[in-house]
Order: structure tokens, then sequence, then C-alpha cells
């Protein structure tokens, strides 16, 4: 699935999109600053909230849960599809986690309710030459990620967060969450996961923004 494969509203999303890619130009918000998270919880250059707001290409996909359905494979001995009984019926992982948005903004203590990618991976059995994540949404995002940082163990495919099922707006009914990078890299509306050799660079890593995403190294732009 391309990334050009988004449907959002065209004159929202190009505007949106020539924005984000200016900041990038700009290196705006960037401190110049490092911190090493094993000692410094807030991340160079981000503010705490005690809101979640909502940010994204200017389509929010109506997946209802019945309908909802995941698709796994490339690399991996066994491909599986999950529909979201599938899901619910897999063990079950709560994790405690802060985020970090590119924007700036930071949320400490989200619980997540999912499962975890380390079981996924234990599921589908990536093959030796499997080296990289590719994640597809509903909306037709793509965002890409080293396998040996998905399989993080505070990493899931979160169905849940304090308590409550993630509402659309959030990218639910089922999103990634990978806490160590920046928010984009934690695809919401979650619809396919590929296993691959060769890193491809998504959405925002193809326009600008760093293809790791740390938020500790201030790595926002490339």
């Amino acid at each position: 699935m391309a990334d050009d494969d988004i449907t959002a509203e065209p004159g929202f999303r190009d505007k949106l999109v020539a924005s984000k890619q200016a900041w990038a130009r700009a290196g705006r918000l960037l401190t110049g600053k490092d911190a090493d998270p094993a000692t410094d919880r807030l991340p160079p250059g981000q503010r705490l909230t005690d809101n979640w707001p909502v940010l994204d290409l200017g389509i929010q996909p109506d997946v209802p849960r019945d309908q909802w359905e995941l698709t796994v494979g490339g690399l991996v001995e066994t491909p599986v599809t999950w529909n979201f009984a599938a899901l619910m019926a897999e063990p079950q992982f709560q994790d405690t986690s802060d985020i970090h948005c590119v924007t700036s903004w930071s949320r400490y203590d989200n619980r997540w309710q999912g499962v975890s990618t380390r079981h996924l991976i234990d599921v589908v059995r990536p093959k030796p030459e499997a080296a990289h994540v590719i994640l597809h949404g509903y909306d037709g995002y793509v965002t890409n990620l080293r396998l040996a940082d998905f399989a993080d163990d505070d990493c899931l495919l979160a169905h849940s967060h304090d308590g409550q099922p993630i509402t659309r707006e959030h990218g639910g009914p089922v999103r990634v969450i990978i806490p160590r990078y920046y928010l984009w890299k934690s695809a919401k509306w979650l619809k396919a996961i590929e296993f691959v050799a060769a890193d491809h660079p998504g959405f925002w890593e193809t326009r600008g923004y760093h293809n790791i995403a740390d938020p500790w190294l201030e790595q926002r732009y490339s």
C-alpha cells in the first residue's frame, strides 16, 4: 500500500503536509540538545499536557470493531489475519508508558491494553532475513521501524487507553504504540504489518522527517 493512497480532503491534506514539510526545512522546535531517557523523562523541546491532542491527515477512518481486520505477512513463517475477536483471544498485555509527539507535546502515564508486539512476533516467526517492519493504516498511512525496535518490551497493538476503548479519533479500534519514538511511528487505524528485509521509509519519513525518530536525540527531521 503506497502512502499516496491516503484519501484525506485534498485542500486540508495539502496544506497540512506543506506546513509540516516547512517545519522540517526550518528545523522548527529543535533545541540542539540531547537527553538520556534513563535520567530525563521529558525529551528536549517537549512540553507536558494532560490532554491527548488529535492529529491526523484530514481523515479518520470509521472501522467498526466487527469489521476490523489485521493482516500480518511478508518475511514470516506463519502469516496471520486477525479480526477483533481473534485479537482479543490472544494473550492480553497491559503497559503504562509516556508518549511524545513531534509537534512538541508529551503525555505521561498512558495505560494501554492490547497484544504485545513480542507475542505477535512469536506467532508469525519472522524469517532470518527480516530486519524491518512496515505499518499500514486504514487511512493509507505508512511508517517504518527496525524489527529490533518493534520488538521492544513496551510495544503493543493497543485497543484500549486508560481503561476505555481507543476512540476513532485516536486511531481505534486498534493502533500501534511504540513509546520510545515520536508518536508518528505509532500508526493509527492499523490494517497491515509487513516484515521486510530492506527498509522502506514511510509517509513522513519521505517528507523530511527522521527515519528513526528518537525524541531524546531530537530526531525530528532528517
